[in-house]
């Protein structure tokens, strides 16, 4: 069957589009992608702007079609931390369901994490042990750890890399001062919850998923998407430990021209690699490995499962 999962994020409304069935792993026929900021669309209040609603259904209606055109049996709709925490959240989704005709659910931050780990898991497989999941989004980080397909541990902070940006760095190049500032913020965060995952012990394999992971990744040296999906692709913390200041002293326009890096994730860069460093740092990780698969393959994983199984054709 040919679905579609529709991801509300906080940077990016992306429809993609997958054939599946249950058993068999989801491939990816095609991407709909469009950047709208959700979380930069908010104001004084932290209510979606009237200019954000109009803005958030005419991409949905324009996902929709797209959906319809490659032949989507069924869409799977989600929205994350931005419409989570408008504080205008149910005027927004009623309009949505109103205006496109989606009715569009809100994952907790918990489910975030949930989600990405099943999609870790069986990316990796049960080989990999017990596992570490770190997925930088644009409004939230999640953590997640577990041995099974179910994590034992899993939370959900306000660490994401466009909510910090926007409010923490608004020099450009930043201010040391607040850089300094921000990453005493993040470390704080982070630390809180530590003693709630050590108590598991030791992870066997630590995996992160996101964008930012895979630019910070292909900035320090791992291979390009256009070498394939299964080139394995590792982060060293010594590595963004050694990126982190050249990051800081760099403008919009300088990170936009390091390898992998887009233009409309390059200003958020800087964040997400003190995130990243921060939870390597505290939870113990001296290296990493980027999972291709995230959130949205969760969702769709997780819809293949409940799926009835076919059973054997008649003799």
């Amino acid at each position: 069957m040919r679905l579609g999962v529709l991801d509300v994020g906080s940077n990016t409304v992306h429809l993609l589009v997958v054939d599946a069935h249950p058993g068999a792993r989801p491939q990816p026929a095609h991407s709909h992608k469009v950047e709208i900021r959700l979380a930069e669309l908010l104001d004084a209040a932290g209510a979606v702007t009237p200019a954000g609603v109009e803005r958030l259904l005419s991409v949905i209606n324009e996902a929709v079609q797209a959906a319809e055109d490659k032949g989507c049996e069924d869409v799977l709709p989600f929205a994350t931390s931005a419409v989570r925490e408008a504080t205008n959240a149910d005027e927004v989704l009623a309009r949505v369901k109103a205006e496109t005709g989606v009715d569009l659910p809100v994952l907790s931050g918990e489910d975030e994490a949930r989600l990405t780990f099943l999609a870790a898991r069986r990316w990796f497989g049960w080989s990999a042990g017990k596992l570490l999941v770190l997925d930088i989004g644009g409004g939230s980080l999640e953590i997640a750890y577990g041995i099974d397909e179910d994590p034992d541990a899993a939370v959900s902070l306000p660490l994401g890399a466009g909510r910090l940006t926007a409010g923490w760095l608004p020099g450009d190049p930043p201010d040391a001062r607040d850089i300094r500032a921000l990453r005493r913020h993040v470390r704080t965060e982070i630390a809180r919850t530590v003693r709630e995952f050590s108590r598991f012990g030791a992870p066997d394999h630590v995996v992160a998923t996101s964008k930012t992971f895979k630019q910070l990744a292909r900035i320090a040296g791992a291979a390009r998407t256009a070498d394939g999906l299964y080139v394995q692709r590792d982060l060293s913390r010594k590595a963004l430990e050694e990126w982190v200041p050249r990051l800081a002293e760099m403008t919009t326009a300088q990170r936009c021209a390091l390898p992998g890096v887009s233009e409309g994730r390059a200003n958020q860069l800087l964040a997400g690699a003190l995130v990243a460093e921060g939870a390597m740092d505290l939870f113990g990780v001296d290296e990493l490995e980027i999972c291709p698969w995230a959130l949205r393959e969760g969702v769709i994983l997780r819809r293949l499962d409940h799926l009835p199984t076919p059973g054997p054709a008649a003799a």
